[in-house]
């Protein structure tokens, strides 16, 4: 077996693993040839010209004196020499075979298309007059602090020697929580590199003397007033072919896909646009009605509507929206409430509350319910519009629904706005207990589609309604909360509500318990409020009524951050306070029991979202818990972060409670 060792690096294969520099200034190698025996044997075998056998021994006196003949005068120049040899040997300035390094190739010449021409591109032009502008105002610094690209490169390598320093550290942590992190340092670093993108765009719009900033801007205008050319010239085949594929699309993505591509179109100059009123508040409709189909998720709803197409949508149906006749403001309404709920579209509200005020006189029975259940599922006060709305349901009273009326008072009650007019036409149009119909089959609740049968087959016949039980505990429960069970049409719903004694209550579905809750508050209010009325249930209705409107099943009580910071503090007043207390049905945050002192600490839920005022139910709770007896003290979350610091706050709600205690 033959070895070819480089004469500065040459080890010794031997067990022991003795390293020998060997140094020969007449030849560069040395071939050293031994056996699988010989090396076995710890015997080395040097094929010089005597061709000597070493014994161990002797090879140990014959190396150490070889070694010291080679090595010198001084140890650190050898060392050196070496260090210098290996770095030449590994950039291919020496070769350790003695071949010959290849001849390095004579650069070439810069092509002579490079050089600045009449026809270069215009951009590369434009880029190198910006960089003679950059460097002549002395800006080359800053330019360089607000490239992404290298500072980019540098976080990624940080990020992989913490990740690697973690895996060292602790192999049993999963691979996920790594990901996780990386994707937050992602975030951060886009962020970043976001905002200095943004401040370099600005600062190259100021150099080029606004320039691009105006034609940006220029170009917006012109977009925007092409999407909006709404009563120009139309091509009615493109505005029906459209509806109809909106009106064919299965899913909601569906839907946003067609009107995203026509919206492309029409910027891209597609004229006479086939985006119409009507088209805009379809596609809006359908994409909430598919959400609804497939019972979306609340997270899903809430990302889809924060899709740069889908703000495309609800910024044209906001700009079309007085071009839109009644059902399409209804429709737009109800489509904004359900895909983005209480947490967007508050501005988007307003601008619907505005118009529909305007039209309202233009508005059926339909319209007026749907764009009141809009703005009473997203706790969005609107009073003007709701007064308007109340007189215009009291002079179409005759034309509502049972279903619709229910819906009608929910919204009221659920906003607490006064609807004088609207109650004063139900007494005047169903006087006669004959005129009101229960109907025990399950009936939708969406109050987009029409599920009730209104008996009017002249104009001499009297009106009927007929309701199924959820609307009745609805209706019931809004006249408690407006305070207007005095009024003959609650004491006929009432009086229907009492003929449910047979019917079966189970505390495993949700909608008995809802409802059985309803009718319980309700029937506690006759007894606490208007005892005089003699309208409280009968001992075994109320029994059942009762047991399942106390169950726990579907009214757990979650503590709130909110709540457990005011515990606290509660605990240095040195009173005896009892957290979760139960008055008569309801359950108030903080009680102190001895003086019968009540804590409510109400955080947003219970307050409208553009206004701050109290929603129904919880004026409801307030005086319910106040006709039992108690001095009910409320706490809002605004109040509460007006004051920083847990002494301000400790001393704010001494204040409050100053006149209770």
């Amino acid at each position: 077996m033959e070895c070819v060792v480089p004469l500065r690096r040459c080890f010794c294969l031997t067990p022991p693993e003795l390293r020998h520099r060997i140094v020969d200034q007449r030849r560069r190698h040395l071939h050293l040839s031994f056996s699988s025996s010989s090396l076995a044997a710890g015997i080395l075998f040097l094929p010089d010209k005597k061709n000597r056998f070493l014994s161990p021994v002797a090879k140990k006196a014959s190396l150490n004196r070889l070694n010291s003949s080679v090595i010198g005068n001084s140890e650190e120049e050898e060392e050196e020499d070496d260090d210098l040899d290996w770095e030449s040997e590994f950039l291919g300035e020496i070769d350790p075979l003695d071949v010959q390094p290849p001849k390095k190739r004579k650069k070439q010449a810069k092509s002579k298309a490079l050089d600045d021409t009449e026809g270069m591109d215009w951009c590369v032009r434009a880029r190198k007059i910006a960089l003679q502008s950059i460097e002549a105002r002395g800006l080359s610094s800053r330019m360089a602090e607000v490239m992404p690209l290298k500072k980019k490169k540098k976080k990624k390598k940080s990020k992989k020697v913490i990740g690697n320093k973690d895996k060292v550290k602790s192999k049993s942590v999963p691979e996920d929580d790594f990901d996780s992190d990386e994707e937050d340092l992602d975030f951060l670093d886009r962020s970043v590199e976001e905002d200095k993108m943004g401040e370099l765009r600005r600062r190259v719009s100021s150099l080029a003397g606004g320039m691009f900033e105006e034609k940006k801007e220029k170009t917006r205008e012109q977009l925007v007033q092409r999407l909006s050319q709404f009563s120009g010239p139309s091509d009615r085949m493109k505005e029906i072919n459209l509806n109809k594929a909106i009106t064919e699309a299965q899913t909601a993505e569906e839907v946003l896909e067609v009107t995203a591509e026509t919206i492309m179109a029409v910027a891209k100059g597609l004229s006479p646009s086939p985006l119409s009123p009507l088209n805009i508040a379809t596609a809006l409709h359908r994409i909430a009605k598919n959400m609804e189909k497939v019972s979306m998720m609340r997270t899903r709803r809430l990302a889809f509507a924060r899709q740069r197409e889908m703000s495309m949508l609800v910024a044209l149906a906001m700009t079309c929206l007085p071009e839109c006749s009644a059902q399409g403001i209804s429709n737009i309404a109800w489509a904004l409430s359900k895909i983005g709920g209480e947490l967007l579209y508050l501005t988007e509200m307003d601008r619907v509350a505005e118009v529909a005020t305007s039209k309202v006189g233009e508005f059926n029975s339909q319209n007026v319910a749907n764009i009141a259940g809009a703005f009473a599922a997203m706790r969005h006060s609107a009073p003007e519009l709701f007064a308007e709305l109340s007189k215009r349901a009291a002079t179409i009273i005759i034309t509502f629904k049972g279903q619709e009326i229910a819906q009608l008072l929910w919204s009221f009650a659920s906003l607490y706005e006064p609807a004088g007019p609207l109650l004063d036409s139900l007494d005047s149009a169903f006087k006669g207990s004959d005129q009101f119909k229960c109907c025990m089959t399950k009936e939708t609740s969406n109050y987009d589609e029409v599920a009730d049968a209104k008996v009017s087959d002249s104009a001499s016949a009297s009106p009927a309604l007929s309701f199924n039980r959820d609307q009745l505990g609805n209706i019931a429960w809004s006249y408690a909360v407006l305070g207007q069970v005095e009024r003959p049409f609650f004491a006929n719903i009432w009086n229907i509500l009492t003929t449910l004694e047979e019917q079966r209550l189970s505390e495993q579905y949700r909608e008995d318990v809802m409802f059985a809750s309803q009718v319980y508050l309700v029937n506690q209010c006759l007894k606490l409020e208007y005892l005089h009325l003699e309208l409280s249930l009968c001992h075994e209705l109320e029994e059942k009524i009762t047991r399942a409107g106390k169950t726990k099943r579907f009214n757990q009580k979650i503590t709130s951050s909110f709540q457990k910071e005011v515990g606290r503090l509660l605990i240095s007043t040195g009173l005896d306070w009892a957290k979760e207390y139960d008055v008569d049905g309801y359950t108030v945050d903080v009680a102190l029991v001895e003086k019968k002192v009540a804590l409510e600490i109400d955080g947003p839920t219970h307050f409208s979202r553009n206004t701050g005022l109290p929603l129904g139910h919880t004026m409801l709770k307030r005086r319910y818990v106040t006709a039992a007896g108690w001095k009910v003290v409320s706490l809002s979350l605004q109040e509460w972060e007006e004051h920083e610091g847990s002494h301000e706050q400790l001393e704010y709600l001494r204040e409050i409670l100053n006149g209770c205690l």
